[in-house]
Formats: structure tokens, sequence, C-alpha cells
């Protein structure tokens, strides 16, 4: 009887979206959790590559700072924290000049800024953050982060269209015709044929893994706190709040939740925040809630968060066991590039659906100027010098510019 009971469970999970409270078996959960694990790890291991931080640390503190994030959020939201982009320039130039403990120093500043705005905003109540950050807004901004994506899909995927066009379509397949577990697994599965289809190109290179240790520990070094590299790092917090807020609302949207209300934007900050902070300590590149997660979420609708969890662990694993991750560092980047294709462009139609769901009103001239312009100067590249090297722009001037002109246009304006 029992045996039958959580038979119909998982059937009836596979129709319809996973939460966080329905059953999954424990091998498909690890198959889950592998299959985030995949999608966060080109991302997360590019950032120290192009930075000169070690790439076992990257994947440890991901994964630990995953983990000190679902504890914060009280296990809800389903979220993987990876390296954030927005950082790869000061973090670079200080590493070069000054070494990776002073970067370190600037990281953990960085983290503790998001918990200055966590105070902030928990006093000031969700009903502020609604008034700033209304679906006009808020729709634009979730299309600026998908939008802004693109280039690197198709930059990766122009190494080899033929391996690319048949990750996508494998993907497709899977996502649409498949039934059962499968269907659940799309990224996973297209990963794995993209990634046989390759060696049967010749383009994958097995040398990285002959030569990989099994188990090392991560290379963790200690931070030091420099004025100098601390003005240059910390900063970029700001931009990257933004992009925090505008990732919690994607994923909200995607799952059909209010994570501002509950367990709070003040919450999601500290866990990013701490999480930055807990990276700088370890050695580790500033976090950011991955917009590669909210694009699984999308496509797979399992929004379990426990299986961000698994993925976290798998990240900790991976950076000890290091022939595993020398496997996934030899995914090549068209594989990357065919599934990122459906991921980035996931993320972009979720800020559509927000519009149209909330009945944005197009008609009124205040709607298409705020989107407008949030769109060009998001997906445009603006940016504005503030202060020596310190530079603002992307999806986080967007977002202050659309916010500005929410409040100061008129609602209604008489023809």
């Amino acid at each position: 009887m029992a045996n039958g009971e959580s038979s119909i469970k998982v059937k009836t999970q596979i129709r319809g979206p996973i939460r966080a409270g329905d059953y999954l078996p424990t091998p498909q959960l690890l198959v889950l959790g592998l299959q985030h694990t995949f999608t966060m790890f080109g991302a997360t291991i590019l950032v120290p590559i192009l930075t000169g931080l070690h790439v076992s640390v990257a994947l440890f503190t991901a994964g630990i700072g995953t983990l000190w994030f679902h504890l914060v959020t009280k296990g809800k939201v389903p979220v993987f924290l990876g390296s954030s982009f927005a950082f790869i320039a000061p973090v670079a130039l200080i590493v070069k000049d000054q070494g990776i403990p002073a970067a370190q120093g600037g990281i953990i500043v960085a983290g503790l800024l998001y918990c200055i705005m966590a105070i902030l905003v928990y006093y000031l109540g969700p009903q502020f953050m609604e008034k700033i950050l209304p679906p006009v807004v808020t729709g634009p901004i979730i299309m600026v982060i998908g939008l802004n994506l693109a280039p690197v899909a198709i930059n990766s995927a122009s190494q080899n269209w033929i391996i690319a066009i048949i990750v996508l379509i494998t993907a497709i397949i899977i996502n649409i015709y498949v039934k059962g577990f499968f269907r659940l697994i799309p990224i996973i599965t297209a990963l794995v044929v993209g990634y046989v289809v390759s060696l049967l190109f010749g383009i994958i290179d097995l040398t990285a893994v002959h030569e990989a240790k099994w188990f090392a520990l991560p290379d963790f070094t200690w931070p030091v706190f420099d004025a100098a590299a601390i003005g240059l790092i910390a900063p970029v917090a700001i931009a990257t709040m933004v992009e925090h807020v505008g990732d919690v609302l994607a994923v909200g949207a995607t799952v059909e939740e209010d994570f501002i209300k509950e367990p709070g934007l003040h919450r999601t900050l500290i866990g990013d925040g701490i999480g930055t902070a807990l990276a700088g300590i370890f050695g580790g590149p500033a976090n950011t809630t991955y917009s590669e997660n909210t694009g699984v979420l999308a496509l797979t609708k399992v929004w379990k968060p426990s299986v961000m969890r698994v993925a976290a662990v798998m990240a900790i694993c991976l950076s000890m066991i290091q022939k595993l991750g020398a496997i996934i560092q030899t995914i090549p980047a068209p594989v990357i590039g065919g599934i990122s294709i459906i991921l980035f462009g996931m993320i972009a139609s979720i800020g559509v659906r927000t519009v149209v769901e909330n009945n944005v009103d197009f008609k009124q001239n205040r709607n298409l100027i705020i989107a407008s312009v949030i769109l060009v100067i998001g997906i445009g590249g603006a940016m504005v010098k503030i202060w020596g090297n310190l530079q603002f722009g992307g999806m986080g001037l967007a977002a202050i510019i659309g916010i500005i002109l929410n409040q100061i246009l008129p609602k209604q304006v008489d023809m």
C-alpha cells in the first residue's frame, strides 16, 4: 500500500511542478542535483580563471555559500550561489597588482554591504519594495538578465554550431516529448549527448583528467584588508544588490512564489551577502544568485529547494575530487552554448510573462517609456563612471533609472 502511494506521488509530480513538500526518491534527487551542478559549473569556474583566483576554491565557496543561503532563507528559495561576473574587472586588477589576499578583503567588505542593505529593507518593509519595484519595472529587469547573457550563449555555441544544435534539439525533445523521470533532466541528458558527440568529433582533450589527482584540498588563502583594494572592489556591491533583487524576483516569478515577502528580501540579501563574505574568507570570488539556475527551474519545473542543496554538496565534493572536476572542465564550449540558448531565453521569457500576468498596460506612455529605457540601457551596455576605476552600468544602472522613472512619471496623463 505504502509503495503504491509513493509511485502515485512520483507520477503525479512528474506531470506538474515539483515543489518543496513533494516527494522525490533519493536517486532522482541526486541526479537532479547533479544537473544543477553541471549547469552552474562553467560560469562558476570561468570567473576564477579570468581573475586569477583558484577554481577549486570557487567551487568550494559556491557550495558553502549556497548552503548558508538556504539556512538563512528557511530553505524556501530554490537558489544556487555561484561566482559573480560583476566583480571580474576590479578583482582581476587587485589580484594582479596586490595578490589574492588583498582581493579577499574587498570581497568580504562587499558582502557585508549586503547586510547593511538587508537591515534597511527589514525596517522599511516589503511594501516599500513593492512600491519601488512594480511589474512594469521588474518585468523588463528580468528580461535584461536573460538577454544580457545571450551573447555568452551564442559565443560558446558558435565554436561548433553542429554540436550546439544537437544539444539544443536534444533538450527540446526530452522536455516536450519524453515522459517519466527523464523529462525532468533535459539539461543533463543533453549535456551527455553533446559530450558523446564531441568525443566522436575529437574535440575533447582528456589530458587534464589523466593528470589530475583523485583527492586534494582547495588552495585556501588568508585575507588581507587593504583600503585601496576595498575601495575598488566593495562598491560593486551596489550594482550586484540591484541584480540580486532582479534574480530573486525572477526566481519567484518562475516558481510562482513571492520571496520578497516570505522569507523576505532582507533574508535573501543576508544569505547572498554573508555567502560572498564567506567566499572572501576562503579565497573565492564574490557570489551571486545564479541566472542559469532560474533557467533550469523554468525548463524542468523542478522547484524543490533541496535539489539546490544537493547541488551545493556536490560542488564541495568536486572542489576536492579533482578527477571529477577535470572531467566537467572538459565539457566543450559548444555543448554549454547549446543548452545556454534555451536557459537564457527562458529567463527573458519569464520577464515577458511577468508583465503579461500582471496586466501592465502598455497603452500608457509612462509604462512604455519605463520599459523602453530599462531595456535599452540594460542591454546596450550603458556605463557611468563613479569614482576612479569604479563604473556602474548594465542591469544595475537600468534598474535604478527604471525605479526613478516609475516614481517621477505621473500614473495617468490626460491627452
